[in-house]
């Protein structure tokens, strides 16, 4: 099978993928959700810290949502048996509603009560520009490298558009499963476009060796060897990523899982990207489709 001239069935794939994401978007936001499930630090909200143990996650959540209507984010300080709890905005009433049915249901005390804050619009619209700035210098910073390291532009700019490819999956996958987008997207997002980046230059490496071992082969013959002769390395390098953070997604709390799955969902993407996206990108780049016609 000839991955490169099979690259509409993949680009489709992807292409689906995507649609599917934003369909979602515009589905939530339409319904008054959002168009993804933005957690506290990006849209401003009230964090309450307290002393709390041997009581599950979910009782908090549940006795929290009694008076806000909403669920919250829950979750346990490693190491100590403080317990922070973000919600939606709310007012002082609100607060103190709170407060006292935290009190009653799980016996708790004033001095149990160790913060209770709200974050603002202005810090949660600074993390969002945040995220995005460092996506943006990331990738950047990304093209410059692999234009300097494999004298090539183009290989550069497929490079760039398949890690756009993952973030596209990575934010499809945030708006359909309606996963939380906090501070742990912008580290699982930076890891996967790290993480993909490097699949994709070992085979752009291998691409311009058997250039020059094959150099009486058609472009497209060029490229297809050298995704399969590195296939194997990337397939495995994915799966035994993702059987060590599906680990930590079982084994690991609530805050972890968030970094986890996504993790995982990006690592599929970014092995996917960088085996059937990136080199049928460069060969049409460099003008490969003009010379099959």
């Amino acid at each position: 099978m000839s991955i490169v001239k099979n690259r509409i069935k993949f680009f489709a794939v992807s292409v689906i993928l995507i649609i599917c994401g934003i369909a979602a978007m515009f589905i939530n936001a339409s319904s008054g959700k959002g168009a993804l499930n933005f957690d506290i630090e990006f849209t401003g909200g009230t964090e309450i810290t307290i002393i709390l143990d041997n009581v599950s996650n979910d009782d908090i959540s549940n006795a929290v949502k009694e008076v806000t209507g909403q669920s919250p984010q829950v979750q346990r300080l490693i190491g100590t048996q403080n317990v922070s709890i973000k919600t939606i905005p709310l007012d002082g009433s609100q607060r103190t509603n709170v407060i006292d049915t935290l009190k009653q249901k799980f016996s708790i005390t004033d001095e149990d009560v160790l913060n209770v804050q709200n974050i603002s619009g202005t810090i949660s619209g600074e993390m969002q520009k945040t995220a995005a700035i460092a996506v943006i210098v990331a990738c950047f910073a990304m093209l410059i490298y692999i234009t300097i390291r494999f004298m090539d532009f183009k290989m550069g700019i497929s490079s760039i558009l398949a890690l756009i490819h993952d973030v596209c999956i990575m934010l499809a996958f945030y708006a359909i499963f309606r996963v939380p987008v906090n501070n742990s997207f912008i580290a699982a997002m930076l890891t996967v476009l790290g993480y993909s980046i490097n699949a994709t230059i070992v085979i752009f490496d291998r691409i311009r060796e058997n250039k020059n071992v094959m150099f009486k082969s058609k472009i497209d013959d060029v490229i297809n060897t050298s995704l399969f002769q590195t296939m194997r390395r990337s397939v495995y390098t994915s799966l035994t990523t993702i059987f060590a953070i599906g680990a930590v997604y079982i084994f690991g709390v609530q805050s972890v899982k968030e970094f986890a799955m996504p993790m995982m969902i990006g690592i599929i993407s970014g092995a996917y990207s960088s085996i059937f996206i990136s080199g049928s990108l460069w060969y049409v780049l460099i003008g490969g489709v003009k010379k099959e016609a």
